[in-house]
């Protein structure tokens, strides 16, 4: 067994990162024929372009996919750790599984992710969740063959996950679950260690991918008909400090622009790292999407210094100010309500940054404690009641709404360009997302999915627009 160790986990030398071009042992190249899985997924995207990593693993040795959960010979639980309730609900459905697997135990039970990462996690399924046949980490992806390979010849529960900074490797399979918009990982892991922030320890530290490896996934996108690219990684702004080859992320999205994919989006941004380069990039090139994710967490100096977030409200303020001089820019955050100690007053500033700020949509939580954080030892200690975080948080949503539908109102009977992505919910309806990721339901049908269409807004709400097709 390999547990998890956050104080190695902590750990950032100058060790050399690895790169590992991956492959398949064919000793595991049947052992999935025949069979059926179910991977699900929780979190963010990153964790959603792992499960796309997963499945096309899986497929590698045979498997296929199998909508049903309760007939699929293996399930996988990709997980996420960023807040409580992602843990809760993890665990919840290892409850539910483990009544699935008293009834069929020849059923493969896994888990994954970053909750795998943490200590606290793995010691709780080796004492309480025994049904779990093995558990593997976030650097490790491509040991599931392996894996699966052992358990189907072992009834151990098998513990494999890595707390190290981490390699990178290149070529995993991929099954993606869109034929016209992908994801493509940049960059891995985090150095910033924000005090509240569990991921440097889950992800390990920033580790870019070279240019042209990235360029080469794109290009081929590009040529396999897609229409869309979201570069990924958990602080996408601090792209190629770590390679010291004289590049950065303003370089790679001219790169990535010139492929003349027709939408190229990154996230997430930090603000520690936003370069004003990179805004002139974005300016200049056209299938750059007008779309930025700047989390922002707190508007109080105070608490941002407490979070080690390492900018203020002004310097966050500068940069969302000259952002917002790029034609038609669409800005979101991250905001967090009820850090330890945050006061009244402290709560008011984060409101009066929004009041600024007008932001087109929020991603907006409670403060929720991660073992292991410097953050989690304040809260041990901290005076304010769960019911008046509650009350801030829904002040706080109330205030993010109405800027919400401030901002799509401005949209109203004019013509946009979407990017058709589904049937909607609303009869006779398509639903897609304009280039700066509003969402629109307008009348079409199917034939229109993975086209890029122009559309006329005639309705708005706070999360989302309706509109006609133009012909």
């Amino acid at each position: 067994m390999e547990l998890p160790n956050l104080v190695l986990a902590r750990k950032r030398t100058s060790n050399e990162v690895k790169k590992i071009n991956y492959q398949l042992n064919e000793q595991y190249q049947n052992i999935g024929e025949n069979k059926t899985f179910y991977v699900k997924t929780y979190g963010c995207q990153m964790n959603e372009h792992d499960s796309e990593n997963i499945e096309g693993l899986l497929e590698s040795i045979g498997f296929k996919k199998n909508p049903d959960m309760e007939k699929a010979d293996i399930i996988i639980l990709n997980t996420c750790s960023i807040r409580e309730n992602a843990h809760n609900k993890a665990f919840g459905m290892l409850g539910r599984l483990k009544h699935l697997k008293e009834k069929h135990p020849e059923k493969i039970v896994a888990l994954c992710g970053c909750m795998a990462q943490e200590e606290v996690v793995v010691r709780e399924i080796l004492k309480k969740h025994k049904h779990v046949n093995f558990v593997f980490g976030t650097h490790n992806l491509y040991d599931l063959p392996r894996l699966i390979y052992e358990c189907v010849n072992s009834n151990k529960t098998n513990i494999c996950v890595k707390s190290e900074e981490g390699d990178l490797v290149e070529g995993l399979p991929v099954t993606r679950v869109s034929k016209f918009k992908a994801y493509v990982n940049i960059i891995y892991g985090c150095d910033k260690f924000c005090t509240y922030c569990i991921v440097p320890y889950t992800r390990g530290k920033q580790r870019s991918r070279k240019m042209e490896d990235i360029l080469d996934e794109v290009i081929k996108l590009k040529n396999d008909g897609y229409q869309e690219v979201t570069l990924l990684g958990q602080n996408v702004n601090a792209y190629g400090k770590d390679l010291n080859l004289g590049y950065d992320l303003a370089d790679l999205l001219i790169k990535v622009s010139e492929t003349g994919i027709p939408r190229v989006r990154f996230i997430t941004s930090h603000p520690w790292d936003f370069t004003d380069r990179m805004i002139e990039v974005i300016k200049k090139y056209d299938n750059i999407m007008p779309y930025v994710h700047l989390p922002l967490q707190s508007g109080s100096d105070r608490i941002l210094k407490l979070m080690g977030r390492r900018y203020t409200s002004s310097d966050y303020k500068q940069l969302f100010d000259k952002l917002k001089e790029i034609e038609g820019i669409s800005i979101t955050t991250d905001i967090i309500v009820g850090f330890p100690g945050e006061t009244d007053d402290d709560f008011n500033e984060t409101l009066d940054m929004v009041n600024y700020c007008k932001y087109d949509s929020a991603f907006t939580f409670i403060y929720s404690p991660r073992v292991g954080t410097p953050a989690a030892k304040l809260y041990e200690n901290d005076p304010t009641t769960l019911e008046v975080k509650e009350n801030r948080l829904y002040k706080l949503n109330e205030l993010i709404n109405n800027y919400s539908l401030e901002s799509n109102k401005k949209m109203l009977n004019k013509e946009y360009l979407v990017l058709t992505e589904g049937v909607s919910t609303k009869e006779g309806m398509m639903w897609g997302y304009t280039e700066t990721n509003k969402m629109v339901n307008f009348k079409g049908n199917e034939e229109l999915i993975g086209k890029i269409v122009k559309v006329k807004i005639l309705d708005a709400k706070s999360f989302s627009l309706d509109g006609e097709l133009v012909e």
